[in-house]
Parts: structure tokens; C-alpha cells; sequence
């Protein structure tokens, strides 16, 4: 499979993010990685309402966290994501939250997801016009 390259997506810290210990909080790292993955597709052409009108839509099956350092309030992020392994109605993203002045690694997240019909809620595989929108063949 050619995978075409990782999509960055620029966030600002703002205070909204910052949780009691004064750093980003670790839920808001995976509201930047879904950030970053919407528009990855959307860069595509294969955002939601057009995968929806395809039949198909990607849920999370599983999200795997390793947390390295925190962000704090203004420092500017680079979000990565890239898809690292695909099959059938299976779909796997290597994700990363990194410092964009010194790209130091803040977050890796490795996402499990499932395509699933949009009907009915069972897994499907996935039409080719998603798998080369992705380069994905």
C-alpha cells in the first residue's frame, strides 16, 4: 500500500484546555488528534457528509496513549496523523501531539478504528473511492 503522507493540523493552547495542574488536560489530546483526523479526510475529499452519502462512516474501536510531556497555555502544537495499516473494515492511525518550536514529543496515540455501515451499524468494508482518496491502493 502507498499511504499518502501525515496530515498536520497547527493548535494553540488556550485556557479552556489547561486542567488544575496547569498543563493541557489529557482529554483535550484526543479532541486535538480527532481535530487533526477530520481534517486529514477533509483535505481528501472525504469528510463526513461525503462518506456518509457513500454508505460508510469510521468509528473508534480503540485508542492506545502514551503521554511524554505536557503542553501548556499558549505554546503552539503540531498534531500529526497518518494511517498506518488499513484492511477490509479496519483501519489503524499513528497520531502525534508535538511542541512546534522544538517538535519535542508531547503525545503518541495509535487509533484502532472500524468502518462501519451507515444504516445499519455493522462493520463494511470500506468503497473504493475512500481507499483512493487515501492512496490507499
Amino acid at each position: 500500500m502507498n499511504f499518502r503522507d501525515r496530515h498536520i493540523l497547527r493548535i494553540r493552547v488556550v485556557p479552556e484546555d489547561i486542567d488544575e495542574l496547569e498543563h493541557v488536560n489529557n482529554t483535550v489530546y484526543l479532541r486535538y488528534i480527532e481535530q487533526a483526523v477530520k481534517a486529514h479526510a477533509e483535505r481528501v475529499g472525504m469528510g463526513f457528509a461525503v462518506l456518509k452519502g457513500l454508505g460508510v462512516i469510521p468509528v473508534v474501536r480503540r485508542h492506545v496513549i502514551t503521554y511524554h510531556r505536557s503542553a501548556l497555555l499558549g505554546e503552539e502544537l503540531e498534531v500529526s496523523t497518518r494511517i498506518t495499516a488499513f484492511s477490509g473494515f479496519r483501519a489503524t492511525r499513528h497520531n502525534e501531539v508535538r511542541r512546534a518550536g522544538d517538535q519535542a514529543l508531547l503525545v503518541e496515540v495509535e487509533t484502532d478504528w472500524v468502518w462501519l455501515d451507515a444504516e445499519r451499524g455493522r462493520p463494511k468494508n470500506v468503497p473504493q473511492a475512500v481507499l483512493e482518496a487515501f492512496g490507499l491502493l
